[in-house]
C-alpha cells in the first residue's frame, strides 16, 4: 500500500480526481481519520470533510504506480 495527502477542497477538483482515477485498474481508497470511502466514488468523496487534505491510499494497481502518481500529481498536497 501507498499513500498520499490530497487536496480536493473544490468541486472541480474532485470531479477532475475521479475522472483521472477511474482511469485506472486497481482498488483505491480516500481516509479522514476513521472514515474510509471508495476513491472512485464521487459520492462518497462529497460526503467527506473535504476543508483539509485526505489520505489516497493506493491498495491493489497492477504494477503502475508510477502511472496513477504521476496522474493524481496535481492533487497531492507537497509538505
Amino acid at each position: 500500500m501507498k499513500s498520499y495527502m490530497l487536496d480536493l477542497n473544490s468541486i472541480d477538483r474532485v470531479k477532475g480526481f475521479v475522472k483521472t482515477i477511474e482511469g485506472f485498474e486497481g482498488y483505491f481508497d480516500l481516509a479522514t481519520g476513521r472514515y474510509v470511502i471508495d476513491a472512485k466514488s464521487i459520492m462518497g468523496i462529497f460526503s467527506m470533510d473535504l476543508s483539509k487534505p485526505v489520505e489516497f491510499r493506493v491498495l491493489e494497481t497492477h504494477d503502475k504506480l508510477s502511472e496513477i502518481e504521476a496522474a493524481i500529481a496535481p492533487y497531492i498536497v507537497r509538505p
